[in-house]
């Protein structure tokens, strides 16, 4: 028997109880999930991700859950690691941008009405 048959391989699906190669992502019987796909690091989704990770703080985080920083970091793959890296780096720094920008507006929009009042004020 040669390396690349499932025998070889030494793993069976535990729904179908058919032998997988080490390769397999779905058992290719019962198309049971046996492992988990590689995470892709082509240029397009390292600028998806690394976007998403710039205006995840200005919308609030409302879909942090749907945020792949985390299993890029996760992931055993060099490359992926390091987009989770950059990603989590850019999301920090957009954070901290967010919430000075937001303070920075807030205190402006406050003095604007205790001026407003004072000159009104000013009058009587």
């Amino acid at each position: 028997m040669t390396q690349d048959t499932p025998a070889a391989a030494g793993s069976i699906c535990s729904v179908c109880h058919q032998p997988l190669l080490p390769q397999y992502y779905f058992c290719p019987n019962c198309g049971t999930k046996v492992n988990a796909a590689p995470l892709s690091t082509s240029v397009g989704t390292q600028i998806w991700v690394y976007f998403f990770s710039i205006i995840l703080p200005i919308i609030c985080f409302i879909f942090v859950t749907k945020w792949p920083g985390v299993k890029y970091v996760k992931s055993p793959d060099p490359k992926a690691k390091k987009i989770g890296y950059i990603a989590w780096t850019l999301i920090i720094i957009s954070t901290v941008v967010t919430i000075w920008l937001a303070y920075v507006w807030t205190q402006e929009a406050i003095q604007s009405s205790i001026n407003s009042i004072n000159l009104d004020m000013g009058g009587y």
